[in-house]
């Protein structure tokens, strides 16, 4: 099933395979896609090995299905294999990178305005105790990150910089690529959260000059839920020490000492969904069977097209910002507040989320003063659906 990019998917087969959407119209891919026959098939398959020989023996008897998942993801990044860990979610991979870093008083962290909550909240906290400054890069006029400001910003205190790349709260793709040859430029070490972008958009971490990169399987990579991973480029694993080991990330080498791994599975913990990671890997390879490239083309046109269709619909107001955009739409509607559209197409099988002003503070305008509606399109989703969801939201 491997395809050039930008030839025509077989939606039909995508739906096919997507059990869900006999059953949803499902807009909340940024919360969690649905999940497609291989991976199901993978996950509900070892669970299943497990309650039959028992967890050890079915781990044991899957270990190169294991083995395998680091080998997806290295395809799906541009990467080696030991530059990848397989973590619990996105936030644990992006704080196992981070909390690894050693700030002092008088350093600086540069971020983004679209930081999420939890990133905030470790930003936050390591600030408080080792009195790093964390200093937030304005947007330009589009609304994302402003290249030129960041630029000005470095000099030889900061120590880091941080970017979500797509952030949770609107169709944002902040340049992130840009951002990465600037923190190669000036040799300062680079951590992207890609938890929105991995399996929306196709990513290389060459192209993206990222030193750190930190995703999930449950949303736009079609994985399960309790999955997910942390790229590190190969000179920075032995440069960070993980904020805990255990004796899968060190070895217990003598009675009163201990050596760390030299891959990035020194930022990995023994105990761990297996089934989840089994599943992680199908995800990824059935992400690159369809094409990365192909995938991101229909994501994006899809997300043009329901804004485009809500902006026609009275009182409808879309909040998204950027110079480029992807499937993630947010928007409200005059008269009407986002918990009722939510609970309104949801009773007609309309799957979306909400967007809350306390996971993105340091965004400004309209979306920083209430809860907006997130829809958010996969490539399994049809212009059909496009056209029956602003029919239900303006019939209401």
């Amino acid at each position: 099933m491997h395809r050039t990019q930008f030839t025509a998917m077989d939606i039909g087969l995508a739906r096919a395979q997507t059990p869900g959407c006999a059953n949803v119209m499902h807009f909340n891919n940024a919360g969690a896609s649905l999940s497609c026959d291989p991976v199901l098939r993978a996950v509900t398959g070892h669970l299943e090995l497990e309650s039959q020989i028992g967890g050890y023996e079915a781990q044991a008897q899957a270990q190169s299905a294991v083995e395998h998942t680091y080998d997806a993801l290295a395809r799906l990044l541009g990467c080696a294999r030991d530059e990848v860990a397989l973590v619990e979610n996105a936030t644990r991979a992006w704080d196992m990178a981070f909390y690894s870093m050693r700030f002092a008083p008088g350093n600086r962290i540069l971020i983004g305005r679209a930081e999420y909550a939890s990133n905030v909240i470790a930003l936050l906290q390591v600030a408080q105790r080792t009195g790093v400054r964390i200093d937030v890069v304005p947007d330009d006029a589009t609304g994302q990150i402003d290249l030129a400001a960041l630029e000005r910003m470095i000099d030889e205190k900061v120590k880091l910089i941080a970017l979500t790349h797509i952030p949770t709260n609107n169709g944002l793709v902040n340049p992130a690529a840009a951002v990465g040859a600037i923190a190669r430029r000036a040799a300062v070490p680079f951590l992207l959260d890609a938890c929105q972008s991995v399996g929306q958009l196709a990513l290389g971490v060459q192209t993206l000059g990222c030193d750190m990169l930190s995703g999930t399987g449950r949303k736009f990579l079609r994985g399960p839920r309790g999955a997910g991973f942390l790229f590190v480029r190969r000179p920075w694993i032995e440069r960070l020490e993980p904020p805990f080991l255990d004796l899968q990330a060190a070895q217990w080498s003598e009675t009163s000492n201990f050596v760390v791994r030299k891959d990035a599975r020194r930022f990995e913990t023994w105990e761990s969904f297996v089934a989840g990671r089994i599943g992680l890997g199908v995800a990824a390879d059935y992400a690159l069977s369809w094409g990365l490239e192909n995938i991101e083309h229909r994501v994006m046109s899809l997300g043009a097209r329901l804004r485009a269709q809500l902006r026609d619909l009275r009182g409808v107001t879309v909040h998204d910002t950027g110079q480029v955009q992807c499937g993630i739409v947010t928007f409200s509607r005059a008269g009407e507040d986002a918990t009722h559209i939510q609970q309104r197409l949801g009773a007609a099988a309309i799957n979306v989320s909400l967007t809350h002003p306390s996971h993105a503070r340091l965004d400004a305008g309209p979306r920083a003063s209430e809860p907006l509606v997130r829809a958010s399109v996969h490539y399994y989703n049809t212009e059909e659906e496009i056209e029956r969801f602003c029919s239900v939201l303006a019939g209401g």
